[in-house]
């Protein structure tokens, strides 16, 4: 947001074939009279490559390793720190072909010198391994059949997707090669492009050692970091209102600034305070429950740095407070990544800033409000799980899930999209005080049709709770290889507040891994990784997170399981929440792919993915990023859904029974004419796709705005484009040009009616089919 009115991964390095079935001469080393074909040891073995030697002419196996060609990646000398261990050993491998199924890609990496994988009699043929996470990788050891390779790569790639070359020969001798290497990936391959041999590629082993990092152990739990600033009832009023301020002034308009806070209050009661919340600064409580921590005075959000404009009030949130406001009457003027969280607000709350200037807002979330909750100027708003005194006004798309005080269902006129339930929810991680004066981060569980706060009436929210000694608090200064070596350990993150640069992915393997920041931690990754990765597993929490797309461009910044997941995550699922993406604004910054989700039963809740329309390193061309969100796993639900200015899709969504509660969006403004978003012969990208084979999908209170300030005369065919299914449902829809800068055809297909003038009044559509 910004404005005061208010698909593909990139090719592999090599292409993959996967050659059809032919006529296959006959070979002396392949012959199978029976179902033990292929499986001979050693000596066989031996006979067997002599045999082929003499009868093919082809060169006997060699020990050495083969050199390097001119201008490729040379080996270098091997590190005194290089393991022994096959990390390659018993890994998940695959194949671009296999001869038959008596010589699998699983056969390279079993251990067993009498099995192998043998290709078909083509080029180019590869075999890749998953190494489970990124590993700095050392040594490749190649033992050959007699069908070796004359020219191959060694290969590494972070995603599966986009490859970088470790070693290149065009002069490979077979036999057994030790290759020393230097690089570092999750995923390793042989990249087969000539064969010696007419016959295909065959592998006894493909070893692959990897280096010691020099990491000691990672210890748990420790300090919170100098960027975590904690009160307790015993220090006077005008020492912590002191400190908030200072912490303001500091953040009041730093927008694109590197100052990271975590403001907590230890349980008991604190008078006469002002909390004014900006940028990068998280306010907390410090109980098990809310009502623990009573505030008697204001948190608050405002728009005096912006003349009143509060649609730049991003990446703050306040949670787990019980405020009593001084006036009766809180106010959160908030935009996008502001989320209220765990409050019981002891009066009113006002949405809109002081003189009910511009409002593009926001979410709210397991929360109690006991007064009435005024709209005002706010363009959106979603509310989840929580109970409010009362709800008045509204602008363009006002939608509640599970909220006990709820308007009625009215869209569009006025635009509230209610519904009486949540169909799953689970409450974001938090950390808190024990009994005994430890810090312990507590763990909620998954609700079904979930209404009102989840700690309501003095409930415990249900859950369990973790000490922080299983967590390696991370502080500033801390390396993505530091990361790395704790999750190995077994231990969950807590990121205190800090801007950290890494230089390989943040590998989540582990089930039920805790990933928690604090005060908008922020993780930019700098050499093109990706950020933060999930594998397939139950149960990963990952919260309270910024992402900041890095200058070298990332094939996706944060992926939650793998290409091609299919485990059945329902009873366990992984959760996102107060996770935010950014590409561009705080300086250059590119993208191929924002968030990627492929685990099934994944929870989104609340995000905010944006490529920056303002800031630095902003432009078409200066901070490139095709599509925001990609879901590819089935059963996904998302509860408060912001993405906003991406190149093409802003949301794509290919995986079956998907459901999207509140979804707000911009096109991308600064796109410089129509050529440059035809999307073949639509005119434009829809905002949010859902794919042509997808059957079943379901969103409620879904909108988009366009802005082309660069070419106004763009159009756009619609904001939504969905298959024409009964069991794909969009419920209370609605685009709305800004101002008559572009204008929308339609709003789902073509159905729904044009934008026009200039009086930025929404079209909508209430059901669709």
């Amino acid at each position: 947001m910004g404005r005061c009115h208010h698909h593909t991964l990139g090719p592999p390095s090599h292409p993959r074939p996967h050659p059809p079935p032919q006529e296959k001469p006959v070979r002396l080393t392949s012959a199978r009279t029976g179902a033990t074909a292929g499986r001979r040891g050693p000596a066989l073995r031996l006979g067997l490559a002599v045999l082929c030697a003499a009868a093919l002419a082809l060169p006997a196996g060699s020990a050495s390793a083969a050199g390097a060609a001119p201008g490729t990646p040379k080996a270098p000398a091997a590190s005194s720190s290089c393991g022994t261990t096959d990390a390659a050993q018993g890994r998940p491998a695959t194949a671009s072909s296999t001869e038959s199924a008596a010589f699998p890609a699983s056969a390279a990496v079993d251990g067993d010198p009498g099995t192998r994988w043998s290709s078909a009699f083509s080029d180019p043929q590869w075999l890749q391994v998953d190494l489970g996470s990124d590993q700095q990788i050392c040594q490749v050891v190649l033992t050959w059949e007699a069908a070796y390779a004359k020219a191959y790569q060694i290969q590494t790639s972070e995603d599966g997707t986009t490859w970088t070359t470790v070693y290149a020969t065009t002069s490979g001798a077979g036999g057994t090669e030790t290759l020393n290497v230097s690089g570092s990936g999750r995923y390793i391959r042989l990249y087969g492009t000539q064969r010696a041999t007419q016959w295909g590629y065959s592998l006894w082993e493909f070893a692959v050692h990897t280096g010691g990092s020099g990491v000691p152990p990672v210890q748990g739990g420790g300090d919170l970091g100098p960027n975590v600033l904690v009160y307790d009832p015993s220090m006077s009023s005008s020492s912590i209102q002191a400190s908030l301020d200072s912490v303001f002034n500091q953040q009041q308009s730093a927008q694109f600034g590197t100052g990271r806070y975590a403001l907590f209050f230890k349980p008991g009661t604190y008078n006469g305070l002002n909390a004014n919340i900006g940028f990068y600064t998280s306010v907390a409580g410090l109980g098990l429950n809310p009502d623990d921590t009573q505030l008697n005075g204001d948190v608050t959000v405002d728009a005096g740095w912006n003349n009143g404009n509060a649609t730049q009030n991003f990446w703050r949130s306040a949670e787990n407070l019980a405020v009593r406001p001084s006036s009766g009457t809180d106010r959160w003027a908030a935009a996008q990544a502001a989320p209220l969280r765990r409050m019981h607000i002891e009066g009113g709350l006002n949405l809109s800033p002081t003189g009910y200037g511009w409002a593009s807002g926001g979410y709210i979330a397991d929360s109690q409000v006991d007064g009435s909750v005024g709209n005002y100027s706010q363009q959106q708003w979603y509310t989840r799980d929580s109970t409010i005194g009362g709800f008045s006004n509204g602008v363009w798309n006002q939608v509640f899930s599970g909220v006990n005080g709820a308007p009625a269902q009215s869209f569009p006129n006025p635009p509230y999209t209610t519904l009486a339930t949540t169909p799953e929810s689970r409450e974001k991680p938090y950390l808190y005080l024990d009994q005994s004066g430890g810090y312990q981060v507590f763990v909620p569980t998954a609700r079904t049709a979930a209404s009102g706060p989840s700690w309501a009436n003095g409930a415990t929210t249900p859950g369990s709770s973790l000490p922080l000694s299983q967590f390696y608090v991370v502080k500033p200064g801390a390396t993505a290889e530091t990361i790395n070596q704790a999750l190995a350990q077994g231990l969950n993150l807590l990121f205190t507040p800090g801007v950290y640069h890494v230089d390989q992915t943040i590998d989540v393997t582990r089930p039920d891994t805790v990933v928690l920041g604090l005060g908008l931690a922020t993780i930019v990754p700098d050499n093109g990784v990706t950020a933060l990765r999930t594998a397939d597993v139950d149960g990963v929490r990952l919260a309270g997170l910024l992402i900041d797309a890095g200058p070298v461009s990332s094939p996706v910044l944060l992926r939650i399981g793998q290409p091609g997941a299919g485990a059945d995550h329902s009873a366990d699922p992984t959760s996102m929440q107060d996770v935010f993406v950014r590409i561009g604004g705080a300086g250059p910054g590119a993208a191929q792919t924002a968030v990627e989700v492929d685990a099934n039963n994944t929870l989104i809740d609340h995000t905010w993915i944006w490529r920056a329309d303002h800031g630095t390193g902003v432009g078409w061309t200066v901070n490139p990023a095709d599509y925001g969100l990609e879901v590819h796993g089935d059963d996904v639900l998302a509860t408060g859904l912001f993405v906003e200015h991406f190149e093409k899709y802003d949301v794509e969504w290919s995986g079956e029974r998907g459901r999207t509660i509140f979804f707000q969006n911009e096109i991308a403004y600064d796109a410089p004419d129509q050529a440059a978003i035809q999307n073949g012969s639509t005119l434009g990208y829809a905002a949010y796709k859902v794919d042509d084979g997808v059957t079943t999908h379901e969103a409620w209170g879904v909108g988009s705005y366009c802005y082309f300030d660069v070419d106004p005369t763009i159009r756009v065919d619609h904001g939504f484009e969905v298959p024409d299914t009964p069991n794909v449902k969009l419920h209370d829809a609605l685009v709305v040009s800004l101002g008559g800068d572009g204008q929308f055809n339609h709003v789902v297909n073509g159905t729904g009616a044009a934008t026009s003038g200039t009086s930025t009044t929404p079209s909508t559509v209430t059901s669709y089919p």
